[in-house]
């Protein structure tokens, strides 16, 4: 049986991860909100303690991201109601994912390092977030009260730090 090694297992996690957190929302794709959120659950805790080194718990941050889309449905006028709503249908085959999360994930591979990748870690997809000036993880940064220079600072201190 194949096996796979570091860079794909985390690319694995993180693309899973993202999947199953915009289902778990509601959302037929994810978008660069829901690699975040992958990335705080990934093994390294290289994008957690991002977050820690400025004193912001990370587990804020799923709140701040629906309170964002909220606002958003509000704009239009669409009231959100507090009820859980049904998750989106599970997807087989191709991943599909929305500009935001493509964009975003492709930052973090460059990020990773040139030719070849080094092991993608969290703090690179928090890296690639803080490059965001718009949407839904500018926003619920903003909520949070974290300047997205001041993470990016934090990421590239945690990405400094040997992979173990």
């Amino acid at each position: 049986m194949f096996q796979m090694k570091g860079e794909f297992l985390t690319i694995k996690q993180l693309l899973e991860g993202a999947e199953r957190l915009a289902q778990q929302s509601g959302e037929s794709l994810p978008g660069a909100e829901h690699l975040l959120l992958s990335a705080l659950a990934l093994p390294d805790g290289t994008a957690r303690r991002a977050f820690e080194r400025l004193g912001v718990d990370p587990d804020g941050l799923p709140s701040a991201i629906a309170s964002q889309h909220e606002q958003a449905l509000r704009a239009v006028g669409i009231e959100v109601k507090s009820e859980l709503h049904a998750p989106a249908p599970e997807r087989r085959g191709v991943y599909l994912s929305s500009p935001s999360a493509q964009t975003t994930f492709k930052r973090a591979v460059e990020l990773s390092g040139k030719p070849k990748p080094r092991r993608l870690r969290g703090a690179h997809v928090v890296l690639a977030v803080t490059e965001m000036e718009h949407g839904t993880v500018a926003r619920a940064l903003d909520r949070l009260g974290v300047a997205r220079e001041d993470l990016a600072a934090a990421a590239r201190q945690e990405l400094a730090v040997p992979a173990t």
